[in-house]
């Protein structure tokens, strides 16, 4: 499957609506004067947040499409398949490196994650949101014998791998970055009665 392809095509057709409350709680995370690098930012709604917070931000984005509408906002942004290519920066490169509901849309989510690291300062952070598939409503959907494609839900159909909050720290720990907190949001989901993200800020050691 070509992904850079098919987020083509998906970004010519989706809009900026997003969930802004998720969106404001990762952007409060960061500072003023903070080097923030957003991996696969779309088209560039919270780069733009955390550019309006003053800190001084960079993206990539697989899609040609979406990183176009980024760099509209006034995001440098580079065209990466963060799937299989590299980050285009040195290691230790920023403060904090955003990863915003990016690796359940991969087939080869441990690269993302590498490179992720590798371009984070020691000590820096890394926010990590993902849509928690334990959470309690998905466990009833399975008591009940379902599993419904639920659009902006943990079983949206552009969801190519699944995580729980216990597999998000293992994969971190890994890696060498350490979850200093686990924090949700349901707003997105609330319209649909469905179950929240969950974030992780980590630190790398």
């Amino acid at each position: 499957m070509d992904l850079v392809a098919f987020y083509d095509d998906y970004w010519r057709q989706a809009d900026d609506t997003f969930d802004h409350e998720r969106l404001d709680l990762l952007a409060s995370r960061v500072r003023p004067g903070e080097r923030v690098l957003e991996v696969d930012c779309g088209p560039g709604v919270l780069a733009a947040k955390m550019r309006d917070r003053g800190a001084q931000v960079q993206a990539t984005e697989i899609s040609l499409v979406a990183a176009e509408r980024a760099r509209a906002k006034g995001i440098p942004t580079e065209h990466v398949n963060s799937e299989v290519e590299s980050l285009p920066f040195p290691d230790g490169a920023f403060d904090v490196v955003v990863s915003n509901s990016m690796i359940e849309h991969r087939f080869f989510y441990e690269h993302s994650l590498d490179e992720c690291v590798r371009v984070l300062r020691p000590g820096g952070r890394l926010l990590v949101c993902l849509p928690n598939i334990a959470h309690w409503k998905c466990r009833l959907w399975l008591l009940r014998g379902r599993f419904p494609y639920v659009k902006n839900s943990p079983t949206d159909f552009l969801h190519l791998r699944f995580f729980t909050v216990a597999e998000a720290r293992r994969l971190l720990r890994e890696r060498g970055v350490r979850v200093v907190e686990v924090d949700g949001s349901a707003s997105l989901w609330a319209r649909e009665f469905y179950g929240p993200f969950f974030r992780l800020p980590a630190v790398r050691r």
